[in-house]
């Protein structure tokens, strides 16, 4: 059998028994707060986590992802990125392949090319409920507007109002988050009133983010959360409450290259490619991932500089020699797992017990 001392490196390790725990952690959750659970794939865009975390029905950010899980047998899509209408031939053939495809825009102008176009996809409306990177206000005329031309369609169809409250990825404390929930539920709730006010039938109120789905008081008027990091968690959703420190799955195993005894410096093979550039953990201490043994017990160290192949550990352990292996916990567990093809599997220990590959591209 494998172990993670064979690997070539830099890799992904996948711990499977605290997956399966978030896993399962969530869908209580969701069946706590009455609402369906549509996990977001991005994170790990693995068939095999996607078999774990969800019951049939996902969210995906890219139409390979889409392609991907139809090809295993997911059927119940929602693409979460506004719809470009050059995409339009790729949702029909993936409609053509059997998957039942969800949409989203915040634009009258792709209602109206979807309704020209008339393809057999659910439409939801997207709601800015703070982020201010996509959706339209819940009180605004565009929410009535989108929704009048997209009711023209015939095999289309408006299925409801979308959310996604990323902003909480920048409160300050879990009081913070809770309110930021609050809000995410109340202005999505409210534009789905307003477009039954109107006339027209919502079947899906759509939020979530993993720090919202994690402390919200409730989800009255919503009928689904999205999350997508909590599967596998990472540094930055630990510093701001969504998690405990048992509860990150995903590190970067990597090779010692490099000692410089008299700065106190280790280098190792994994750099911006390998565990990101990412430097949201700036305000809880910085550093580009924290140091980890073979058996993910912590050494007292972080990742404090990348160039693109090279990572410079500062004040590493003095045992480290090279040829030996640390694991990375990463800042951002979704940026991080991009440029890798694949996961090795491991449960508490060495031994590597299965490779779970992942779709890359867009």
């Amino acid at each position: 059998m494998t172990t993670l001392r064979e690997l070539p490196t830099p890799c992904l390790v996948l711990e499977r028994d605290v997956l399966e725990r978030s896993c399962a952690r969530m869908k209580a959750r969701a069946a706590a707060l009455g609402v369906s659970l549509r996990p977001h794939l991005k994170t790990a865009k693995s068939i095999e986590v996607a078999r774990r975390a969800a019951d049939g029905a996902i969210t995906v950010s890219t139409l390979r992802e889409a392609s991907y899980f139809l090809e295993h047998g997911v059927r119940d899509l929602t693409y979460a990125v506004g719809l470009d209408p050059a995409k339009i031939d790729a949702c029909e053939a993936l409609v053509a392949r059997g998957a039942r495809l969800t949409v989203i825009t915040d634009d009258v102008d792709v209602a109206r090319a979807l309704a020209e176009r008339d393809p057999a996809v659910r439409v939801l409306i997207e709601i800015d409920v703070g982020q201010h990177r996509g959706g339209i206000d819940a009180e605004s005329d565009e929410l009535l507007a989108i929704a009048g031309v997209l009711a023209r369609g015939r095999r289309m169809r408006l299925a409801g109002v979308l959310a996604h409250a990323g902003h909480s990825y920048g409160a300050a404390s879990i009081a913070e988050i809770t309110s930021i929930a609050e809000d995410e539920r109340a202005r999505t709730v409210r534009a789905a009133t307003r477009l039954r006010e109107a006339g027209h039938d919502v079947e899906t109120v759509s939020v979530g983010s993993t720090p919202t789905a994690v402390h919200a008081a409730h989800l009255g008027g919503v009928t689904e959360l999205r999350a997508g990091v909590y599967t596998f968690f990472d540094r930055f959703q630990h510093a701001i409450g969504s998690c405990g420190e048992d509860d990150l799955a995903l590190t970067v195993l990597a090779s010692v290259i490099g000692v410089r005894r008299g700065e106190g410096v280790v280098l190792i093979d994994a750099g911006s490619l390998a565990l990101s550039a990412d430097r949201s953990m700036e305000r809880f201490g910085g550093g580009y991932g924290e140091v980890r043994d073979l058996r993910d017990a912590p050494l007292g160290a972080r990742v404090t500089s990348v160039n693109q192949e090279h990572g410079m550990i500062a004040g590493a352990p003095s045992s480290l020699r090279i040829g030996d292996r640390v694991r990375i916990r990463p800042n951002h567990a979704c940026i991080t797992a991009a440029m890798h093809a694949e996961y090795a599997v491991v449960a508490g220990d060495e031994r590597v017990i299965a490779r779970w590959d992942r779709v890359n591209g867009w």
